[in-house]
């Protein structure tokens, strides 16, 4: 018998069932598809997350209250007293004699105020009280006015630059620069709009106001301390360098002998995007991992149906053995008909995994891996060889007389 006819019999098998091998292959399909969109949600994620550390710069660390003791606590140096961070230490960090890997060195207060403009509001979710510095070592660039300077800050001026977040809540398509808003019941004029950076995780990069640190200090936190600073280091590589200047600075001025009781934390960009990288590895692996059980349940399903199909089929396989039919031939057709069936739910996967992963996904746009489309298509067609096999080999196993006997 040629491959011609097996191929005509097997489709002519699967035909005379035709919703029994519909849904068997609605099975394979799901697994095919879940694979591929669920490794391109996770790929997708692993991708927005790494985007949006890189546009904080890989080369900038951060310095906030707070050491050993946990997140809003502070560690207690030897002396017994824990310090908090002021424009004197980002001072110190600023002398390249003490920290030449350090290329700039920006303090940052903090302050928790609504901002307002002819009746509309917005609150933005970091305003930040600075200096000119923190632009470019946060990677924040002014997409349209311009930027405030050193003598802004030492004259303590009212200006403010504003993320397209707090532009649009209260501007809408108006142009904001040199117009006058409020906040925390202080006037400012804006000089600058940031580009768009998006969102990273819960927090909306683009909610952000920006103004001198000395007029943020003089009208809403007070000259005392400051709640972290940014510094920017010569280059992505030489950060860890940078940091360990820092916590040299850092000790010596708040006489801190064990590095456990540091009253600070300092957070490396470079580290975090390659523990972030190695996590999210995982983790798309682990979504990868889940989604093959369902390619596996599917496979199960092939088993279960062709098991059918050859007990259904008992005397039809008399017949042809008792007129003749190889072993092969029998054999051959089962495995054809199995193979067709995770052929073509592993080919509908395919489709449906690709078109379904350009919709956004619980806010992450999945990025396909060509790689998993090929190995879950792959894959498929081995699970119709491997899980048909059984049943193929127990319908070409079958003796003649006892395949017409069957009732």
């Amino acid at each position: 018998m040629s491959l011609f006819e097996i191929i005509r019999f097997a489709i002519s098998g699967l035909s005379a069932n035709r919703l029994r091998s519909a849904l068997t292959t609605l099975g394979i399909l799901i697994g095919v598809a879940s694979v591929i969109i669920l490794t391109a949600v996770g790929n997708g994620s692993s991708q927005q997350i790494q985007k949006n550390i890189q546009r904080l710069g890989t080369n900038s660390l951060t310095v906030q209250q707070g050491g050993g003791g946990g997140f809003g606590r502070l560690s207690r140096n030897s002396g017994g007293s824990a310090q908090r961070l002021t424009v004197a230490d980002a001072v110190a960090l600023a002398n390249p004699s003490d920290a030449p890997s350090v290329k700039s060195v920006s303090p940052v207060a903090n302050a928790n105020v609504a901002c307002t403009y002819k009746g509309s509001s917005s609150t933005p979710q970091n305003f930040v009280g600075t200096w000119p510095t923190y632009f470019e070592a946060s990677n924040d660039v002014v997409h349209t006015g311009s930027y405030f300077t050193n003598e802004d800050v030492v004259q303590g001026k009212h200006v403010i630059i504003l993320g397209q977040t707090v532009v649009d809540d209260l501007y809408g398509t108006v142009d904001p620069v040199n117009t006058k808003i409020t906040c925390g019941g202080q006037p400012y004029t804006v000089i600058g709009v940031l580009q768009k950076k998006g969102t990273t995780g819960f927090q909306d990069a683009d909610s952000i106001a920006v103004a001198p640190l000395s007029t943020v200090q003089q009208t809403l936190t007070g000259f005392g301390s400051i709640n972290s600073i940014v510094v920017e280091a010569v280059s992505a590589t030489a950060t860890d360098t940078a940091q360990a200047e820092i916590s040299a600075i850092l000790n010596t001025r708040h006489k801190i002998k064990n590095a456990a009781q540091a009253d600070y934390r300092i957070f490396n960009q470079a580290s975090l995007l390659s523990t972030t990288s190695s996590n999210s590895a995982v983790f798309t692996v682990l979504l990868s991992s889940v989604a093959a059980i369902s390619l596996l349940v599917g496979g199960i399903g092939i088993t279960n149906i062709m098991l059918v199909s050859v007990t259904e089929r008992t005397r039809e396989i008399g017949i042809r053995k008792a007129i003749g039919a190889p072993r092969g031939a029998i054999l051959g057709q089962f495995l054809v008909e199995a193979t067709l069936l995770s052929l073509i739910g592993g080919i509908a996967g395919v489709v449906v995994g690709i078109v379904g992963s350009h919709f956004q996904i619980v806010g992450v746009t999945p990025v396909v891996v060509p790689s998993s489309v090929i190995l879950s298509f792959c894959i498929s067609v081995a699970i119709g060889l491997f899980f048909g096999g059984y049943p193929a080999n127990r319908a070409a196993s079958l003796r003649p007389i006892e395949a017409l006997r069957y009732e």
